[in-house]
């Protein structure tokens, strides 16, 4: 009987290491929006982009060796629906609040499912539904209600949460008979975001600005290479060792609340409680689907780092 309680006490004691692990994360990614917008005042959006996922390529690329040049086949398509994400993303940061930002992103776990009924034929439940229809008011509400103005900002961020959920499934169909090293994975993505980024930047008129001295730009990049991508990740793929998929995806789904009360510490910024009531009900339709939903396991929080809705970089 004593035995069995020291293996219960240890299983739980596990449970919460795990659970504060992914509430760790949960803000990690939260503060993100917040750190990018930062960035953004230092540099352009594809500069930005380029030296981010470069950082990361460079810190993964010993990932390819071995089994991990398995990553590179799927890795390549992926990584062209990921710089598709993270233009319209960033850009999205830098044109609306990041409070908003941290909000639409996670409409990605309602698309999802939808995606994939037209994509798999699938067809979503009937509580997926009403999750959706209780998404579209909030974003209703969260972008001025009856004076509505979904500025281009927001546009930028719901489209990128619609290519979040196309990479989910997207990433299922090609990876699905592979044993593919998630961060194997992330290091092709991040070569073709980085390629991408920096081919477009090039062939801009005058080209890419010489880069920032600024030191709060690189303490803000190296954050968002170092916690939001790389810890973030191996702390995702720990704890589902630790806990059942469905808890790790409830508790990324607190993400966007803590993005919006970071934003509002650190940059200032303040939702009406009309905003308020939109995001709240966005995160109720986010939690419903991955409660309902049969996604709980892919659609935890870019970037999070490739899988993303999955564990993409978050930001």
């Amino acid at each position: 009987m004593k035995g069995m309680n020291n293996w219960r006490s240890r299983a739980q004691g596990n449970l919460w290491l795990a659970d504060a692990m992914l509430l760790a994360v949960a803000i990690i990614w939260g503060s993100s929006y917040a750190v990018a917008k930062q960035a953004l005042w230092f540099y352009p959006v594809l500069g930005f982009l380029a030296i981010r996922f470069g950082l990361t390529f460079i810190l993964l690329l010993p990932q390819l060796r071995g089994e991990g040049r398995r990553a590179i086949r799927p890795g390549l398509p992926l990584g062209g629906v990921m710089l598709g994400i993270f233009l319209c993303e960033t850009w999205g940061v830098m044109l609306t609040t990041a409070s908003n930002a941290a909000f639409l992103i996670s409409l990605c776990v309602v698309f999802t499912p939808f995606v994939e009924w037209g994509m798999l034929r699938q067809r979503p439940s009937n509580l997926l539904f009403a999750a959706c229809a209780l998404s579209l008011v909030g974003v209703w509400l969260l972008t001025g209600g009856l004076a509505i103005s979904l500025n281009l900002g927001d546009g930028l961020m719901l489209a990128a949460a619609l290519l979040r959920a196309v990479l989910v499934c997207f990433t299922r169909r090609l990876t699905a008979d592979l044993q593919v090293p998630p961060l194997a994975l992330t290091a092709v993505q991040s070569g073709v975001v980085t390629s991408g980024c920096l081919l477009l930047g090039l062939s801009l008129p005058g080209g890419l600005p010489a880069l920032p001295q600024s030191p709060t730009f690189w303490a803000a990049t190296l954050y968002l290479v170092g916690f939001a991508t790389l810890l973030a990740l191996y702390v995702q793929n720990l704890a589902l060792g630790r806990t059942s998929a469905t808890r790790v995806s409830l508790l990324m789904g607190s993400e966007p609340l803590f993005g919006a009360l970071i934003a509002g510490l650190w940059l200032g910024e303040r939702l009406t409680l009309t905003e308020w009531s939109g995001g709240l009900l966005i995160m109720l339709a986010t939690l419903g689907t991955l409660r309902f939903g049969d996604v709980a396991a892919s659609v935890v929080g870019e970037g999070r780092e490739p899988a993303a809705c999955p564990a993409t970089s978050r930001h």
